[in-house]
């Protein structure tokens, strides 16, 4: 290599660490603004945008300690700020801002089909990933992924206890199988909580069976359960006041559900909030598709 080509090389080499450190610098300072969101939502009751916060984050953001670091910084700063008085912004405001900001992580940290378009409540597109887990239903009865496959999964995470997120999604859960009709037999909905320690098996079968006695209630272990909701990419953490009894408490989790094809794999995630007939024509189109598959697949064996 003659002199000038191991210039060149260096100057290559040093273009592409500056434009790695550039990219980033970037996606840090995205990350960081997205914390602040979250703190901005959480500091004035916006459970709907933090909700979508939390999607962008877990969707964008890469799984290093520098970008937990920069997301907490931004969260505890702008939680702090709006604590000493920092007025809220409208609902609608603060709505703006989160389109911008992941119109912004689009761009420094693409994810491609794994964010929805906008900060509307739509449904992201499939990732070809697998989620297993291995649960016992109300009965003590041991429940994994591979039970049902060939059929479609709506899984959504919660407790029994939640004041207002878990009762909505199931509540549109119920309506997602009352719009699919007859169809709804290829598809299990299921229920899996994040609180083992509270929600009981007969706790969770009376739960369930108050929306509609087709959800399918899951607990596990403390150990099971987080396995399970990292496998779908769901987090979840106990919320506790220092003044209240050792069993008061509340769980901050990722809200939205997840629909898994005839194969086990994500086919799609709604966002929370998404309006049912939305989900379940979404639902109805991939049942469609998985029928018209069909004759096709029985030629080729």
């Amino acid at each position: 290599m003659t002199v000038c080509n191991k210039l060149f090389a260096v100057l290559c080499g040093l273009t592409f660490s500056a434009m790695a450190f550039a990219s980033d610098e970037a996606g840090l300072a995205a990350v960081r603004d997205l914390g602040r969101l979250n703190g901005q939502a959480l500091a004035c009751g916006q459970k709907e945008s933090a909700a979508w916060v939390r999607i962008l984050m877990l969707n964008h953001a890469p799984k290093t300690r520098a970008y937990g670091e920069a997301y907490e910084e931004g969260t505890n700063q702008s939680f702090i700020a709006h604590n000493r008085g920092t007025p809220c912004p409208a609902a609608a405001e603060l709505a703006a801002q989160v389109d911008a900001i992941t119109q912004r992580l689009k761009k420094v940290l693409p994810a491609p089909g794994q964010v929805p378009q906008g900060h509307s409540p739509a449904e992201t597109a499939p990732n070809a990933v697998v989620p297993r887990y291995l649960l016992q239903d109300p009965n003590g009865r041991a429940v994994s992924n591979e039970d049902f496959l060939g059929r479609f999964q709506l899984v959504t995470f919660g407790y029994t206890s939640c004041p207002d997120v878990c009762p909505t999604t199931l509540l549109e859960m119920k309506e997602v199988l009352r719009l699919l009709g007859f169809k709804a037999a290829q598809l299990q909905p299921i229920f899996i909580t994040v609180d083992p320690e509270r929600d009981s098996a007969q706790v969770l079968r009376e739960y369930t069976a108050a929306f509609d006695p087709r959800i399918l209630g899951l607990r596990g272990s403390e150990e099971l359960t987080r396995r399970a909701a990292a496998e779908f990419r769901m987090r979840y953490e106990k919320v506790r006041d220092p003044a209240a009894p050792p069993g008061s408490y509340t769980v901050d989790h990722s809200a939205g559900m997840v629909l898994l094809g005839p194969d086990g794999r994500t086919a799609a995630r709604f966002a929370y909030a998404t309006p049912a007939r939305q989900i379940a024509e979404r639902i109805d189109a991939l049942l469609q598709e998985e029928i018209r598959r069909m004759p096709v697949q029985r030629l080729q064996r």
